[in-house]
């Protein structure tokens, strides 16, 4: 898929940003940190190049782009390692607002959230397989109680999404943090560039936004788990990038160690396996963003799967031919292997992802057979 002059031009400049405001230093910085996020460059890449409200329709005050722009930022995020709450409130409540809310509710909040006065996150007690939210979270009478173990930048949100249990079914649900019966305990985790809270709800007050169908939650988890996949797509770019250079640089017995006839063929075998992961998922997104009937509902799962792979394998590989020194904290190698190992969980792991896009062709066999 070849992008367009203007998609080229919109590529280049946030390639640019990221490469300035997210160096391996401030990356470091930054999750050292309790907030985990610079609130300058927030507001600069919402206010200056309207990142936050990209994918918004322009109705709710965003630029209303496609997903083939979306996974362009998150690409290049991805291959910086953006600290910072986009993927939480742009695209966790971003999208849960626009698949789930009523219009009152996007008229209200989806406004602040894409132009980044309101950082708000989604809140769900299960973040592997939709079948199993609300087992936790309940509403009775318009008080929530529940928990969440773990909950993406719980800690800068000034809202609250979450989807709950209900008489009706599920429902998503607006809280706001500071409310009695709110409580969050930070936890530390693998990856310190992503911060994540434990939230408990005590008969919380919450106010219903929608109410939750199967094909609009089964719509908002492929959104989720896609813009992911870009994410990591952009960051097993970035691990091949580098880990080439590296080899080029790096001399032993007189010479390059990239020339050595292994280790070619071990990049090539790389670049392969990330070439198809990444036509995978531009392909998931260009679907998306043409198919009216969306009869290849299977592709986002396929691409999240894909993705983790990739990732992992290239971070693994990484590490490895860096040699001794890949293993150290002084190198930057282990920020993307930390990176990799928890976007391979978080949202379903590679099995359940695979498994789930079976039973996706699977009902669409049975339907073109009916």
């Amino acid at each position: 898929m070849e992008l367009t002059e203007d998609q080229q031009q919109f590529k280049d400049v946030v390639q640019r940003f990221f490469a300035d405001k997210s160096s391996p230093s401030a990356v470091r910085q930054l999750m050292a940190t309790s907030d985990g996020y610079d609130p300058a460059v927030w507001q600069q890449m919402s206010n200056e190049l309207g990142l936050t409200g990209s994918h918004i329709p322009e109705a709710y005050g965003g630029f209303g782009f496609g997903p083939v722009e979306l996974g362009l930022v998150a690409e290049e995020m991805g291959r910086r390692l953006y600290c910072g709450p986009f993927f939480s409130s742009s695209i966790m409540a971003g999208f849960a607002l626009l698949e789930l809310g009523r219009e009152p509710a996007k008229e209200q909040l989806l406004p602040m959230i894409a132009d980044g006065s309101l950082i708000a996150t989604l809140v769900l007690d299960d973040l592997n397989d939709t079948s199993r939210l609300g087992h936790s979270l309940k509403v009775t009478a318009g008080k929530l109680s529940g928990r969440a173990a773990m909950v993406l930048d719980a800690g800068i949100a000034g809202q609250l999404l979450v989807i709950a249990k209900n008489p009706k079914g599920l429902g998503l649900y607006l809280v706001a943090p500071l409310v009695e019966g709110v409580s969050m305990v930070p936890l530390e985790v693998l990856d310190p560039t992503r911060k994540f809270y434990s939230v408990q709800f005590d008969c919380a007050p919450s106010e219903l936004l929608g109410q939750v169908s199967t094909p609009s939650l089964q719509s908002l988890w492929d959104r989720l788990c896609l813009t992911l996949a870009h994410e990591m797509i952009g960051g097993a770019q970035y691990l091949l990038d580098s880990t080439v250079e590296y080899t080029k640089l790096r001399v032993q017995f007189g010479r390059q160690i990239g020339s050595f006839q292994a280790l070619k063929h071990r990049c090539a075998e790389l670049l392969m396996e990330l070439e198809l992961a990444k036509s995978t998922v531009r392909f998931t997104s260009y679907s998306m963003a043409t198919t009216v009937n969306d009869p290849l509902n299977y592709l986002p799962s396929a691409a999240k799967a894909m993705a983790s792979d990739v990732y992992m394998t290239l971070a693994k590989a990484a590490v490895q031919l860096r040699g001794g020194i890949g293993f150290t904290w002084e190198n930057d190698t282990h920020l993307w292997f930390k990176r990799a190992k928890s976007s391979e969980v978080f949202l379903g792991s590679p099995h359940v992802h695979r498994e789930r896009m079976m039973c996706l062709l699977e009902e669409s066999h049975d339907v073109a057979i009916g």
